[in-house]
């Protein structure tokens, strides 16, 4: 891997990073927020999945914003938001101000959540493609995990202003990392610069002949000329595009964000008896989070995408499966604390060498240049739908249907997913970009 591409990728990153950042830190500062503002359980809900109300619209315009502007302003152009975002949240002088505070971050992640893994995509050769894209979820990992760090050192305090405001710093750093940066050599091909697509494409690959095939694949994808929604009249686009869709919606009702944003509360009906204790096991599955997507970034590019979702979406069941029964087991009172924080670790590891990074991945493969960006556009709002219904339901399906019954439930969607994958998705590794089809 060059530490040109490598560089350009970590940069791009930055915006998971952020992401990951401000969905995980939600988790330890509800529960001073809560007491700060007297809020009642579906404020608490509210206030958790707004940002996911950003995040939606977000994603349904990054992708046209991308294609108007290119790849690397609107990256620039959501280090913005974020730093907003973070601003108003940390100075919030009620639940109100918090709101939009939350809100404005969410537009932020849902620029990112579609324009970070397609730049680096676009800018990545083949054989590396499924690592760079997979530093993306990492990124994520590492916000997610920083975040739970902070939200314990801060902890004590109950400082949840500190816990939300930092994010200012990632922001800065991607703002100004975007100034220098590259466009992506796709977008350049697409709107007509193709001698400094062409240039920037010998600095990705440092190899005239490998170049040369990248450049003659990309010319040949831009030859169909159908793009925008009209493209999804097509029966195959339609496919590609149900394929994205029902992933993206998978990912989210396998459970993952029951974990990042519940953790804590999920640990106090386990037995953990006070917050610090709660947000500090939380944070242990942060780190595993964090050190096992790296499996992904090794192994993706050799085994494949597909042997991994296997894995990991098998392990993920059996996680889900322990949890429900040690809920349903009274008996095991006094050690569920033990098993609850085994099996979440369990899961979320499982999570992040296969469904986490993937899904990322195989979103900005499938889609055609022409439609790439926007059949991004389209995936990822399915996915931030799902997130938003699964955080702002899941305190209420606990309350209805039981914890054993709920976590059964994400146990067999993980069995839906394996054969939906099985069944319709592509294995994409070591192919070009331009060159992956999807067939009915």
């Amino acid at each position: 891997m060059r530490g040109y591409v490598l560089l350009v990728a970590s940069v791009a990153a930055l915006g998971g990073l952020l992401f990951g950042y401000d969905t995980g830190v939600i988790s330890g500062a509800i529960l001073f927020i809560t007491k700060d503002f007297g809020l009642a359980t579906r404020l608490q809900a509210f206030t958790i999945s707004v940002v996911l109300i950003g995040c939606m619209l977000g994603a349904l315009t990054a992708g046209g914003i991308a294609d108007r502007i290119g790849r690397r302003s609107t990256l620039f152009a959501a280090g913005i938001v974020f730093f907003a975002g973070a601003i108003v949240s940390a100075l919030a002088p009620n639940e109100a101000v918090l709101l939009w505070g939350r809100f404005i971050v969410g537009l932020g992640i849902g620029f990112s959540s579609v324009v970070a893994p397609l730049y680096i995509s676009e800018v990545a050769p083949a054989d590396t493609r499924g690592a760079l894209v997979s530093l993306y979820q990492f990124a994520i990992t590492i916000g997610i995990l920083a975040a739970y760090l902070v939200d314990f050192a801060f902890a004590s305090a109950g400082q949840w202003r500190w816990m939300l405001g930092l994010a200012v710093v990632p922001s800065l750093v991607l703002i100004g990392g975007m100034i220098v940066m590259p466009e992506s050599p796709r977008y350049l091909f697409k709107i007509g610069q193709g001698e400094k697509a062409r240039s920037e494409l010998q600095r990705v690959y440092d190899d005239a002949a490998a170049s040369a095939r990248e450049v003659e694949s990309i010319e040949d994808s831009l030859r169909t000329k159908s793009a925008g929604l009209e493209a999804f009249r097509q029966p195959a686009m339609r496919y590609v595009l149900f394929i994205g869709i029902t992933l993206a919606v998978l990912q989210q009702i396998t459970g993952i964000n029951t974990i990042i944003y519940y953790g804590p509360q999920i640990f106090q009906m386990a037995g953990f008896a006070s917050a610090s204790a709660s947000i500090l096991a939380q944070t242990i599955v942060g780190t595993v989070n964090c050190l096992m997507t790296l499996v992904a970034i090794f192994f993706v590019d050799r085994i494949g995408r597909k042997p991994l979702l296997y894995a990991g979406l098998a392990g993920m069941f059996l996680a889900l499966s322990t949890l429900a029964y040690a809920f349903a087991r009274p008996h095991l009172s006094g050690s569920l604390g033990t098993i609850a924080l085994g099996s979440m670790m369990f899961y979320v590891g499982c999570f992040a060498f296969s469904f986490g990074p993937i899904l990322w991945l195989l979103l900005s493969e499938i889609f055609p240049l022409p439609v790439r960006a926007l059949g991004m556009s389209l995936s990822t709002l399915a996915n931030w739908v799902g997130n938003f219904l699964v955080s702002q339901y899941f305190l209420a399906m606990i309350a209805l249907l039981g914890r054993p019954a709920t976590f059964s439930i994400y146990a067999l969607l993980c069995i839906v997913t394996i054969l939906f994958v099985r069944a319709l998705v592509p294995e994409t590794k070591q192919e070009l970009l331009e060159q992956i089809r999807v067939r009915a």
